[in-house]
């Protein structure tokens, strides 16, 4: 490999890890400020399911999303690595600028805007991939939404589960058939297409297939443990479900630290890739190879335990104040959109979306119990991320490039 290649290996990593820090508070911020976990726990058990990630996502999709976020054909050809060594030296001085200032950004977007800028200054707007780029700038709203949705859905489903009678065990009864129909009806789906192709007897074919469906079974699992718990809601005062609910958050924390691992490892799994295809040691994405996703899953996870704390207090205690049932809701929520958005191939925010989720929450209480005004100041930053980010970038390649 060529020095800068390595250079923009070695940066995409020192990025992954900065994002893990930066967005170690999506993951463990609602944990920590239950008290559920201490600072040090949370960060150790978020870092450890961002790696388990690695094992659940294999499609790589998202990566790929990214690594098509510029046209390579419409840049000149030795100009490449220089738009992606620009767009990472711009991602990370964002990334540090916010994380400085406590503000929750998107490293997606400003990993995304970073690229897209700097292919703009070296081959105009053709060389950008103008639908990625609306689709991903598209999330920056919906994301957040469908998160403060679920979310609030989610919570009022708790609420109900507290009242006595049969009437508040219709839903988690309806969601436990909805999730075996779902789970049943997509497994078969996919053993029908595998099996037109390959013997489905082997018992090595049918470990590649359930690992392929992991992710769905354990999506289901989390929403099975959430209906079955909300039960026996009724049957519990508010002390012992309290204590419950401080549980079930290190289930969801967990859920919400896989998605989180899956969706933003794979943004620099992408660059990675389109460098290697650049420097002409691979061909196209599908020969990524294997330490690429391991290197970003490892780096992401070393990020998450080295914390984020103006961020986490930021997320934890400023929105609104957060309970344990809260939390779990809002860390589900998380989780689901994170989940189904990567089964999308769509590069989202875990910032965006967690903040949303948190909202949500905050909402079934009163409109008023959601500080609107730190709120308003995160979505300014979030809208200005990939603008900035591009103007950074495309600054910095034509000063790497012409002075």
């Amino acid at each position: 490999m060529t020095t800068m290649l390595l250079t923009i290996i070695a940066l995409a990593l020192i990025f992954d890890y900065i994002n893990g820090f930066h967005d170690a508070a999506n993951s463990i911020a609602t944990v920590v400020s239950t008290k559920v976990l201490t600072p040090f726990q949370a960060v150790l058990w978020a870092a450890i399911f961002n790696s388990v990630a690695f094992f659940i996502f294999k499609d790589h999709g998202v990566a790929d999303t990214v690594a098509k976020t510029v046209h390579p054909n419409d840049i000149p050809k030795d100009d490449m690595l220089w738009v992606i060594l620009s767009g990472l030296l711009a991602a990370i001085a964002w990334n540090l600028l916010t994380w400085w200032y406590g503000i929750p950004s998107s490293s997606s977007h400003t990993l995304i805007g970073g690229f897209a800028g700097a292919a703009t200054a070296a081959g105009g707007w053709n060389a950008v991939n103008s639908p990625v780029i609306l689709k991903t700038a598209s999330f920056i709203v919906l994301a957040p939404l469908i998160g403060m949705i679920m979310a609030f859905l989610m919570s009022l489903w708790f609420l109900n589960s507290f009242k006595k009678g049969w009437t508040s065990k219709l839903l988690p009864l309806s969601i436990l058939v909805l999730v075996g129909i779902f789970l049943s009806k997509n497994l078969e789906l996919d053993r029908n297409v595998i099996s037109q192709r390959i013997d489905f007897d082997s018992y090595y074919l049918q470990v590649i297939f359930y690992a392929k469906n992991f992710k769905w079974i354990l999506l289901a699992f989390i929403l099975t443990v959430m209906a079955v718990f909300s039960l026996y809601l009724s049957n519990l005062n508010t002390h012992k479900a309290n204590q419950w609910f401080k549980k079930l958050q290190l289930v969801s924390s967990a859920a919400f630290s896989i998605g989180h691992g899956g969706n933003d490892a794979q943004k620099v799994m992408g660059i990675i890739t389109a460098a290697l295809i650049a420097g002409g040691n691979i061909q196209e994405f599908d020969q990524m190879p294997n330490w690429v996703p391991i290197a970003c899953y490892a780096a992401i996870g070393f990020g998450t335990m080295s914390g984020g704390w103006k961020i986490i207090k930021t997320m934890g205690t400023r929105i609104t104040k957060v309970t344990p049932f809260e939390g779990v809701a809002a860390e589900t929520a998380g989780a689901i959109t994170l989940f189904l958005t990567e089964a999308l191939k769509i590069p989202v925010s875990t910032t965006h979306t967690i903040t949303g989720s948190i909202m949500g929450v905050g909402a079934t209480k009163r409109l008023s119990a959601v500080r609107w005004g730190v709120t308003l100041n995160l979505i300014w930053a979030w809208i200005l991320t990939i603008p900035i980010s591009a103007l950074l970038a495309g600054g910095i390649y034509f000063l790497v490039r012409h002075l």
